[in-house]
């Protein structure tokens, strides 16, 4: 037996099946909620406006035979800036590493420019991995909009399934189709483990998620969170994070009149914060301003965001 074989022999079988399934789209098409809902817990924040998702996190879904690593990526949009630039770099990478490449399309609209722009990305950029079509909120279709005709015109593809990620319908079939596509191996990850992200980022997403839910205008797209620091102990977990805005008028929304809108959005991540640690949380959050942080790679860098080296790629 090699060392690989000894490595794996308790984990897998032959007929074991492991891969990397790229969750792609325009934004804010339900891939988040996709992949929560498949894993049955929330692993990603949500919320109904674009952008939310910027870095490339794991979801892995692990039974006896299988392991399939959903890898939730940014939504595809045509960059305006260096952030813009990260997000499109972090879901073209996913093409690169993907077994299955999984398009969220929301058939209760027409396609739109946004879709062309991601079939265009995954025609010039992905591998041979099988494209197949989740054809999300198909709940909102009554008979006379069954036609999705130009949907599928998109892109040619593997297959199609009509789904409600939102609803979970149809999800059971999509999994066990992706399931029928990938390839035999061992699993890549501990079979307790249904993320690869860790509280610190975790915590700063949640707290992101809240500033996303409870503000407008250019808020949610100006904002950047940084946990300074993280301690557990037996009676609490003591947090501290900065939120970051690119200018004045940004901080004095998300303090808000008399500290109300900081004391909602901490109060509201507090209480998610206890439930996902089972335990006591106290949560300080600060606001700077750091001007122009999403066109310049070094603050960039500063608030997590760092572009991979060409070697990492």
């Amino acid at each position: 037996m090699s060392e690989l074989d000894s490595i794996f022999s308790d984990d897998w079988s032959e007929d074991h099946r492991s891969g990397f399934v790229a969750v792609l789209g325009r934004p804010n098409v339900g891939k988040s909620t996709l992949i929560n809902a498949i894993l049955g817990q929330k692993i990603a924040i949500t919320s109904h406006k674009p952008q939310t998702t910027r870095k490339q996190q794991l979801g892995i879904l692990t039974t006896d035979d299988v392991q399939i690593i959903f890898m939730d990526t940014p939504g595809m949009h045509k960059a305006h800036n260096r952030l813009g630039d990260y997000m499109m770099d972090a879901a073209t990478t996913a093409l690169h590493d993907a077994d299955i490449i999984l398009w969220i399309l929301d058939v209760s609209e027409p396609p739109q420019a946004a879709d062309a722009h991601v079939a265009e990305t995954i025609t010039s950029t992905r591998n041979k991995a099988p494209i197949i079509l989740a054809l999300n909120k198909a709940d909102l279709l009554n008979d006379e909009e069954n036609d999705l005709s130009e949907h599928l015109n998109l892109i040619e593809q593997h297959s199609a399934m009509q789904i409600s990620a939102l609803h979970n319908l149809g999800m059971t079939e999509l999994v066990d189709h992706l399931i029928s596509l990938l390839p035999l191996g061992p699993r890549f990850y501990p079979v307790d483990q249904v993320s690869e992200a860790n509280m610190r980022f975790i915590t700063a997403e949640i707290i992101r998620e809240r500033i996303i839910t409870n503000t407008e205008q250019e808020i949610p797209y100006s904002v950047a969170v940084a946990i300074d620091s993280f301690k557990e102990s037996e009676k609490r977990t003591n947090i501290h994070a900065t939120i970051f805005v690119e200018r004045d008028s940004q901080k004095g929304i998300v303090i808000g009149k008399g500290g109300s809108m900081i004391k909602t959005i901490g109060s509201e991540a507090r209480q998610e914060l206890m439930t996902m640690l089972d335990t006591a949380v106290q949560l300080d959050l600060h606001v700077k301003v750091l001007k122009n942080w999403r066109t310049d790679e070094r603050l960039m860098q500063r608030v997590g965001y760092r572009f991979p080296k060409k070697d990492d790629r």
